[in-house]
């Protein structure tokens, strides 16, 4: 390993901060962790400012996370692990403990507790963390631990597997030797550790690791800082000490520290203050040959305090308020970008040079959200066990940022209903920005599509027309803005939910949001990645992903006219007995609301792909307009909060319990396709996990060619597995030939019945060898296609026949118009059927 100096590489810091926990330990609650950490919020807001200014860390390569739970902890360092190149730094501040033996140290996050029996939820354990960091795109990481135990980690990073040696890239800081506990703190300062380690480097100059270690170290030991038992605290590092070319940069900034001796009264000189405002800009732009200067002056006629004044030290800075902010999931990177350009603003710098706020960036699913502020604001204010949205969405927000005003419409709409509410919302008149929801298909097919002017519906007609092969792929309606109006839209004005989901591309389960949809395309195949059209809005085909742009295809945008664009709405939430500090509050939201709608703001909204929110939508960005898009746009009508809630209600019937009726070839020729698990009953037993407890299903053995096509071997309703097996077990082949045109006529108009008074998913199954085939004669074969497809019901045709689903032969064709599909002995079979099942059905497994 080689001297390491990061700058100029893509860095991240991930700062883990738990100040709050939501099982504090007590009388009612003996297994919490052992109280509140209020100093580890200053922890965070200080070592954030440190980082940002020591020149090392970029715009946004910090982010802060406010007392996470075990998952929001997990999926963030994940996220960085992919994100650097360079340097990675992680810091956790917060509880932690020890397995009995000592061989394991667990980071308490938010919803931790303690067990008896060693068990412990809401914690990470550290050797796993290793195991992430290790295996993270980064060029080298340090860990910093301000938590009891910290000591032991070292030991666990001896102790880990890593044939392969990557290991060797993590450097340790921890705040305590081996099995000692820490003191916590008190709620004006950050805790001893962190403060100095922010004080060093503060310093200014190149601050190495191997120099923090040890300025930190003598510092905490000159000031006698204690652990408990009145034991002493002695930092510890993995592995002093540094050779001269193995240690890595963590800061390289002109310094904001001054020790002085005595404090000098901030009234003393304050002619003083005017001038010296311009010259500490300066100085924080030119560094230390500009403060050499100036000092030689101001020295001279002011004594120390123009040196205080001019390096931001008219007194400590006292912690600033922080900002929580909730935004819809399609937009946290971006916000994230606006929170970091304005945290380090001079819109957020006071004269003395300190940080007025810090912000705090989270996203939660829009529909959680939406019910939460409308129906559950009490349980946000006092949290429940079973229901807690401070554990399920995040803490309560200062500012909300949904991607449509609608829902404030559908959070007031809802609030109206409750007896009593401890949140008001203050909407902001205009939206901050503008962007479309747009079908973004490849490139390659762009010449079969019109880009604006038509409808959703007619564009993905164009679409079936340009490529038979297209798919149309969707994120989860319940997660995001965009996705739900992009869902009312294929529904249309009839909100027929159960067709528009036939019509999406087949997936196990929707991806949350656009960027984890657009990333997840590449990974199942370059046929469906070509061919997949993708409802996203369109800002994310300009800012990009952060997935790797050469494995994924390029995409254009085409413009429903009848999809309602995002319009992001800027929300003050006030919360009952939240006025302590409401006048310092409503100054920071009113501060941040006029960076973000101004020059600064803009910059960033446009960086992202944004749109102004007003005019003829043009975008914010005055570079040229990326290929595949357009210049400006005709806004579609403004989305409608009815519209949006309604649209919830059919997608969840639509992704309901299910119904699947089996239609089982029956007849004398399945004679020799009938025992072992490749026969007839045993390939639809193989499909029956893929239904649960609430679906509804039966079997129809076919055979009969009279008034009577079938006979029931399973009865249609809700079944236990077992007896659901012992029917299939049962059946038995009929000396008789089988009439596929009577029975599935008879099939679709039995499922036509069945649904036709909500929007669960259905789906008719025949299993048969094509002996039979014969009886579907051109007009038999025409009335079946008829009805297939108008019933509204997806028929999967399942032939026992290697060349059962060939071009125009009669199964192809049945599932092709029942917008089905078609499988025969040359597929998986199998596992392809009970896909089709579990798509349909709730599921056991």
């Amino acid at each position: 390993m080689s001297r390491f100096d990061p700058r100029g590489k893509v860095n991240r810091a991930l700062l883990a901060c738990v100040s709050e926990y939501d099982h504090p330990a007590s009388d009612e609650e003996p297994g919490g962790v052992s109280g509140q950490l209020p100093a580890v919020r200053h922890n965070r807001t200080g070592l954030e400012d440190a980082l940002r200014r020591g020149g090392v860390f970029g715009a946004g390569e910090v982010r802060g996370l406010a007392s996470p739970t075990p998952d929001d902890f997990t999926r963030e360092l994940h996220r960085v692990c992919q994100e650097a190149r360079g340097l990675l730094l992680l810091y956790f501040a917060g509880h932690a403990v020890t397995s009995t033996s000592g061989s394991e140290l667990h980071l308490q996050m938010r919803t931790a507790r303690v067990l008896t029996g060693n068990g412990l939820p809401g914690s990470v354990r550290f050797s796993e963390v290793l195991g992430e960091l290790a295996e993270s795109n980064a060029e080298q990481v340090v860990v910093i631990l301000d938590c009891c135990y910290a000591g032991n980690a070292a030991g666990i990073w001896h102790r880990f597997d890593d044939p392969k040696r990557k290991k060797h890239k993590i450097l340790l800081l921890m705040s305590v030797q081996p099995n000692r506990c820490i003191l916590g703190g008190d709620a004006d300062t950050a805790t001893p550790f962190t403060r100095e380690v922010a004080h060093v480097l503060d310093e200014g100059g190149e601050v190495w690791l191997s120099e923090l270690y040890t300025r930190v170290k003598e510092r905490m030991a000159a000031a006698n800082y204690r652990a408990e038992d009145d034991d002493s605290q002695r930092p510890q590092a993995l592995a002093p000490p540094w050779k001269q070319d193995a240690d890595v940069l963590l800061a390289a900034g002109p310094g904001t520290v001054v020790e002085r001796s005595e404090p000098v009264p901030a009234d003393r000189f304050p002619w003083l203050r005017p001038l010296l405002a311009p010259a500490r800009k300066a100085f924080a732009r030119s560094g230390r040959t500009a403060l050499a200067a100036l000092l030689a002056v101001l020295a001279t006629g002011a004594g120390g305090y123009g040196i205080l004044a001019l390096t931001g030290e008219s007194g400590p800075c006292a912690p600033a308020l922080e900002l929580r902010v909730l935004i819809d999931p399609d937009m946290e990177p971006m916000m994230r970008a606006a929170a970091d350009g304005y945290v380090s603003s001079e819109a957020n710098t006071t004269g003395e040079g300190c940080r007025r706020s810090g912000i705090t960036v989270n996203s939660a699913g829009s529909a959680a959200v939406v019910n939460a502020l409308g129906k559950r604001t009490d349980a946000w204010q006092q949290p429940r066990e079973d229901d807690n949205p401070q554990r399920d969405i995040g803490p309560q927000p200062d500012v909300w940022i949904p991607a449509t005003g609608a829902d404030v419409d559908r959070v007031t709409k809802a609030a109206a209903k409750e007896d009593r509410i401890f949140a008001r919302l203050e909407p902001q008149a205009e939206p901050i920005a503008y962007s479309p929801v747009v079908l973004a298909v490849p490139k390659v097919l762009r010449a079969g599509l019109e880009p604006t002017g038509r409808s959703l519906s007619r564009l993905l007609d164009d679409l079936d027309r340009a490529d038979s092969r297209a798919e149309v792929h969707r994120p989860d309606p319940e997660f995001t803005d965009a996705a739900l109006l992009a869902t009312a839209g294929l529904y249309g004005d009839d909100g027929d939910a159960r067709r528009a989901e036939q019509d999406l591309a087949r997936t196990e389960r929707p991806e949350p949001s656009a960027v984890r949809l657009l990333c997840a395309l590449p990974g199942r195949g370059d046929a469906v990645d070509d061919h997949g059209a993708v409802l996203v809005p369109e800002f994310l085909l300009k800012s990009g992903t952060g997935c790797h742009p050469l494995t994924r295809a390029r995409r254009v945008a085409a413009y429903p006219d009848d999809v309602p664009g995002l319009e992001p709405a800027f929300v003050r939430v006030r919360w009952e007995d939240g006025d302590r500090d409401a006048a310092a509050r409503d100054d920071a939201v009113d501060r941040f609301h006029t960076w973000l709608t101004g020059d600064g703001g803009r910059t960033v909204l446009g960086e992202y792909g944004f749109r102004s929110p007003t005019g003829e939508r043009g975008l914010l960005d005055a570079a040229p307009v990326p290929e595949g898009l357009t210049e400006s746009v005709r806004p579609a009508r403004a989305a409608d909060p009815t519209t949006m809630d309604d649209t919830l209600v059919h997608y969840g019937a639509a992704h309901g319990p299910g119904r699947v009726l089996y239609l089982l070839d029956s007849s004398g020729s399945m004679a020799g396709r009938w025992d072992g698990p490749s026969g007839g009953p045993g390939i639809l037993k193989q499909t029956l996990p893929g239904l649960g407890g609430e679906d509804e299903y039966g079997v129809w053995a076919v055979h009969g060619t009279g008034d009577r096509t079938h006979t029931e071997l399973l009865p249609f309703g809700t079944h236990g597995r077992r007896d659901a097996e012992a029917a299939l077990d049962g059946a038995d082949v009929r000396d008789a030939e089988a009439d596929p045109h009577g029975a599935l006529l008879d099939a679709l108009a039995f499922m036509k019945e069945r649904g036709s008074g909500d929007d669960r998913p259905q789906l008719i199954v025949y299993l048969t060898d094509g002996e039979d085939d014969g009886r579907l004669t051109d007009k038999a074969l025409t009335e079946v296609l008829d009805r297939a497809g108008g019933a509204g019901v997806p028929v999967t045709m399942v032939s026992l026949s290697s060349s059962g689903c060939d071009q125009d032969r009669p199964a192809t064709r049945i599932a092709e118009a029942g917008r089905g599909r078609c499988l025969d002995a040359g597929d998986d079979l199998v596992p392809a059927l009970h896909d089709e099942v579990a798509r349909i059905g709730s599921g056991e497994e």
